[in-house]
């Protein structure tokens, strides 16, 4: 059975407003409400990719995520979403391009060297130049070539809305995160 829904201590209209400096929002300033919701959320299984991209200095750029999605064929765009506290964030949303490389089930080391801090990232990782400035990570299931269609902060998040431009795949076991930890670990 499932617990009575707590009210939400915002209006849910549709607006324009990021919401980022919300004081209302009780979820964002309340540590066990935000533990308690992102366990809840822990519960959608996710995949894994790296985005990647050249910086203005000509360093590589990358960073993990698992908010990403496929939102239309026609044309052809992504979504996917990157804390705005992030180091990375203003190279990637400087570049001109960037890469999304989808993770297989045995990268989960590239996954958490590239999502930590303080470290190169790329030092030792099997990547490659690939257009328009962007890396492509060897042994990725699918790499997608992208600009930026739309940018937009949103609450503690940057989303952006972006077109893909060129695309390779390959078949494999995808990386997936689920419930705090990586489902499949058999996989790895």
């Amino acid at each position: 059975m499932m617990p009575a829904l707590a009210p939400l201590p915002f209006a849910t209209e549709a607006c324009n407003d990021s919401g980022y400096h919300d004081e209302a929002s009780g979820i964002g300033h309340d540590e066990t409400a935000r533990r308690a919701l992102r366990a809840a959320l822990g519960q959608f299984a996710t995949g894994v990719t790296v985005v990647t991209a050249t910086g203005a200095d000509g360093e590589p750029v990358g960073v993990t995520i698992n908010a990403f999605a496929s939102v239309s064929l026609a044309p052809p765009l992504l979504l996917w979403c990157l804390a705005r506290a992030s180091g990375s964030l203003p190279a990637l949303r400087a570049a001109p391009c960037h890469a999304i490389n989808v993770l297989a089930g045995g990268q989960q080391a590239l996954c958490a060297r590239f999502a930590a801090r303080g470290i190169d990232r790329f030092a030792g990782i099997d990547c490659r130049p690939g257009p328009c400035g962007t890396v492509l990570i060897a042994g990725a299931l699918a790499s997608f070539i992208c600009r930026h269609r739309s940018v937009r902060a949103v609450g503690d998040h940057v989303v952006f809305v972006v077109e893909v431009v060129a695309y390779a795949s390959s078949p494999g076991l995808p990386l997936v995160f689920h419930g705090g930890g990586f489902a499949g670990a058999d996989q790895q």
